[in-house]
């Protein structure tokens, strides 16, 4: 198979000056990019550690997307991430405590659940509330997925991943 590759991925974060004038604060490629023995690559474009979440005025702000984060959101905070799917990806099975909000950007994918799978192609958005899961590429082409991660509360079944794993 061919390589494919997505174009780069630019992230706009906005704020407010001092005069609490609206503005542009970051603008630019994300600075956490991970690459998975499974040939994925994620990208955190931001992450919450508190609900409701600090959005204080300022130009000067903490990069949320340079934190080193595990697939789960920091408790009681949210994460977003950029996943890149390469064809043929090797699928972990797991589990996080939290709502996931799944975006498909391009291509297509199999979220394969215990006993059953759903396909999903681009355009597709599914929430998924804590269900064991993993995502495979069963096509030639890349796919992209954008992932929100809300911490929920744990349901007590099964064995949730605690925040290590680099994939959603």
């Amino acid at each position: 198979m061919s390589e494919h590759k997505f174009p780069p991925i630019r992230r706009i974060v906005t704020g407010h000056d001092d005069k609490h004038i609206a503005k542009v604060v970051m603008d630019g490629a994300p600075t956490n990019e991970r690459r998975g023995a499974a040939g994925n690559v994620s990208t955190l474009i931001w992450c919450t550690d508190s609900t409701p979440a600090d959005i204080a005025v300022g130009e000067q702000v903490e990069d949320m997307g340079a934190r080193k984060l595990g697939t789960a959101p920091p408790a009681n905070g949210s994460r977003v991430t950029v996943i890149d799917f390469p064809p043929g990806n090797a699928p972990a099975m797991h589990r996080t405590e939290t709502i996931d909000y799944v975006f498909v950007l391009a291509g297509e994918i199999d979220m394969d659940m215990d006993d059953s799978t759903v396909k999903m192609q681009t355009g597709d958005i599914m929430v998924q509330r804590g269900t064991n899961h993993s995502w495979v590429n069963r096509s030639d082409k890349p796919a992209r997925l954008a992932f929100v991660l809300l911490d929920g509360r744990p349901l007590g079944i099964g064995h949730a991943v605690a925040g290590t794993a680099s994939a959603s």
